[in-house]
């Protein structure tokens, strides 16, 4: 059984004849971006399916998000400059390893990926600390 809410999964036909008992009852202030959030469409789609309906999109907002979608895919299309990191991150997990089988993250938290830099310096420091002190005991033969 799939948990995405049964409305974001129907098609146009679906939309269109559900959206007609949905939207008397939208109290938002944008309804095109209610419609693109309910039903799980881009804001095209939410646009076109509103006007379907009668209702009337401003022409500059329709604009807005036609250029909007037009930079979107343009910078998709460019390649991206930053280093490609090669493993999945989020605001828990520095690094995610894998997934359980419920779909729950697993890998090093941000807090242990802290802590090791931090001991990591503090080893460095050390290090360095006793590099100068064996230098300062050797004894220049000049």
């Amino acid at each position: 059984m799939s948990s995405t809410p049964r409305r974001k999964r129907f098609n146009r036909k679906q939309r269109l004849q559900s959206a007609k008992h949905w939207i008397p009852t939208y109290t938002g202030e944008n309804l095109a971006r209610g419609y693109k959030k309910w039903y799980g469409v881009d804001f095209i789609c939410a646009i076109k399916e509103l006007e379907m309906l009668g209702y009337e999109i401003d022409p500059k907002y329709k604009e807005n998000i036609l250029k909007q979608k037009e930079a979107q895919r343009k910078a998709a299309e460019q390649p991206d400059k930053k280093e490609h990191i090669n493993y999945d991150q989020d605001e828990n997990f520095y690094y995610i390893v894998g997934y359980t089988s419920g779909g729950v993250p697993y890998g090093v938290t941000w807090e242990e990926y802290e802590k090791n830099i931090k001991e990591d310096e503090e080893f460095s420091e050390q290090k360095e600390s006793e590099k100068s002190e064996q230098i300062s005991e050797c004894e220049v033969p000049f």
